[in-house]
């Protein structure tokens, strides 16, 4: 299977990188690290392909889906990349910084969807998973912007799977709680007793596989 995954520098995304991959997958990912792709390129040669991309700039979306897209297209898209809020109230978060959550969260993964599902549609098949949160359906002090947007994920993805063509699925997938960087920026020390990505990938790698028509729509959990 091609496989096209977003975030691929760290946490979540590199661990799906190495998963994917053990299993015989062909993985096309992006981030906006060059010391990443670099790592990437190093451990995972031809016909794996790693770019630097910022999923909230269109214009490279646009370009890198060009390029990845003369290698085939992608059965299965996971749209990871994301960023979350420093904690405060939302009346102390910073213009700019609101601002980065939502061009990240929410339009990096229209601008994947944009430049990526046309190729997929006119095959005809594919499974779109785009990464929500347990906060983006519920909410937390101190997250409010990062809340937004994966609530915007999950109401976005829910519309698309609407709009697909049979033979395709869009799912909006809550990763669940892992001790990554962004949750230790939330929870502190207290992350820690959560899986890190490596384990969790165990597990998530071969649920994300077994998506399909059936799960167009639903807002999934990948099990504990």
């Amino acid at each position: 299977m091609f496989i096209v995954i977003t975030g691929v520098n760290r946490g979540l995304g590199r661990a799906m990188v190495e998963q994917f991959v053990a299993r015989g997958h062909v993985a096309a990912g992006c981030c906006r690290s060059a010391d990443a792709v670099d790592e990437l390129r190093a451990a995972y040669g031809p016909p794996c392909l790693f770019d630097v991309v910022d999923v909230a700039d269109d214009r490279q979306v646009k370009a890198w889906a060009a390029s990845v897209l003369t290698r085939g297209v992608p059965e299965l898209l996971v749209n990871n990349a994301g960023v979350i809020n420093a904690n405060a109230p939302l009346w102390q978060v910073p213009a700019d910084e609101f601002s980065l959550v939502i061009d990240v969260n929410v339009k990096g993964v229209a601008n994947m969807i944009r430049h990526f599902a046309p190729a997929m549609i006119e095959k005809g098949r594919g499974v779109i998973v785009n990464f929500s949160s347990g906060w983006g359906r519920s909410v937390s002090a101190e997250v409010a912007p990062y809340c937004a947007s994966k609530w915007a994920v999950e109401g976005l993805t829910r519309a698309l799977a609407e709009e697909l063509p049979k033979g395709m699925a869009a799912v909006p997938v809550n990763p669940g709680i892992i001790d990554t960087d962004m949750l230790q920026s939330c929870f502190g020390e207290a992350a820690s007793s959560y899986p890190d990505p490596e384990e969790w990938a165990r597990r998530a790698v071969p649920f994300l596989l077994k998506l399909g028509t059936k799960d167009n729509g639903r807002p999934l959990t990948v099990p504990g």
